[in-house]
């Protein structure tokens, strides 16, 4: 946890000339990215594997830096000095509600880390249903159909498959809870961490619906090329075959 301290607070050290008390703050949020940018091959790794095990490998990757955000701000350290803005990085929302209530100086603090929390999690939501509601159809690999071919799964199984896609980015929301009782600097990590998963799987998404685009248009393009190209060798065949005849009756 020392380790992890002081890099905390060498980085807000860095940041403090530009962003002064807020400087801890914002070296959590440069920490938490560095992190998830150490873990972007495994995240990445993960959507292409397209299964839920593989999917939550990130985040049980980031369990321990999590619970040493959690002990750095909950126990004596040389961080729990340090503010966002009016409210201390080791305050917690029920402490601000009786430090000046919900629209006191660290309320307005925590009241915007929790809007922020909750537009991630509305876009990560929004996404999941789109995603859910476009996917195709899966097929289950041990069943055979005629032919040998996998069998389509059951119009009732594809519908509960997209009942349980559609609500489960619902639940970032529950993010939302965590940081209402955890230290605001745990709250920024879960905010900076969520919005990277749901900005990193968007991009990830993107590229991979351009790659299919491409491969299509590559494909279709091979075959107008391979139809035009046997169109070319028959006339040019047909010249031949038509040219070597008239010679040969010329001949005659």
């Amino acid at each position: 946890m020392s380790v992890f301290t002081h890099l905390v607070a060498e980085l807000g050290r860095l940041l403090e000339p530009v962003l002064a008390e807020s400087a801890t703050a914002a070296a959590i949020v440069l920490f938490t990215l560095l992190v998830r940018l150490a873990l972007f091959p495994l995240g990445r790794a993960a959507f292409r594997a397209a299964t839920p095990m593989a999917g939550c490998l990130p985040m049980l990757l980031q369990l321990p830096v999590f619970f040493l955000m959690y002990r750095s701000f909950s126990s004596g350290s040389e961080l729990l000095g340090h503010r966002l803005f009016a409210a201390p990085l080791g305050s917690r929302w029920a402490g601000a509600l009786e430090d000046g209530g919900l629209f006191g100086p660290q309320g307005l603090v925590f009241l915007g880390l929790f809007a922020a929390i909750a537009v991630v999690a509305a876009w990560s939501a929004v996404r999941g249903r789109r995603a859910a509601a476009a996917a195709p159809a899966p097929v289950l690999p041990a069943a055979k159909g005629a032919g040998g071919a996998p069998a389509a799964l059951s119009a009732e199984q594809v519908a509960a498959m997209r009942r349980v896609g559609g609500v489960l980015p619902l639940l970032s929301f529950g993010t939302l809870i965590t940081a209402a009782v955890v230290p605001l600097a745990a709250g920024l990590y879960l905010l900076t961490t969520t919005a990277w998963s749901v900005a990193e799987r968007a991009w990830l998404q993107r590229r991979a619906t351009r790659g299919a685009a491409d491969g299509a248009a590559a494909g279709a393009d091979g075959v107008v090329r391979a139809g035009e190209a046997g169109a070319a060798r028959g006339a040019a065949d047909g010249a031949a075959r038509g040219g070597a005849r008239g010679g040969a009756r010329s001949s005659l």
